[in-house]
């Protein structure tokens, strides 16, 4: 199996204006992948690598963007459309 791990980031503006940080993954064959995260999996990247700082999570784990995007998703969980 493949392991990526976060090679680049880079703020960026969202269309709405709030912040976005874009991930780069980088796989162990040379491939990469780029992950655009909102504030809210943001928050929860940070919080699972132990940093505030976007620099800081260079070399983690592909899995706590997976985590973050999951998390970011699920604060939807059970609410009702309008």
């Amino acid at each position: 199996m493949s392991i990526a791990v976060i090679s680049e980031v880079q703020i960026a503006a969202a269309h709405d204006g709030d912040a976005e940080l874009l991930v780069t993954l980088k796989y162990d064959n040379g491939g990469t992948t780029l992950v655009t995260l909102d504030e809210y999996a943001v928050r929860a990247l940070f919080d699972a690598c132990g940093t505030t700082v976007p620099e800081d999570l260079i070399g983690a784990s592909w899995e706590h963007v997976r985590d973050a995007l999951i998390a970011s998703s699920q604060r939807y969980a059970g609410a009702s459309a309008t």
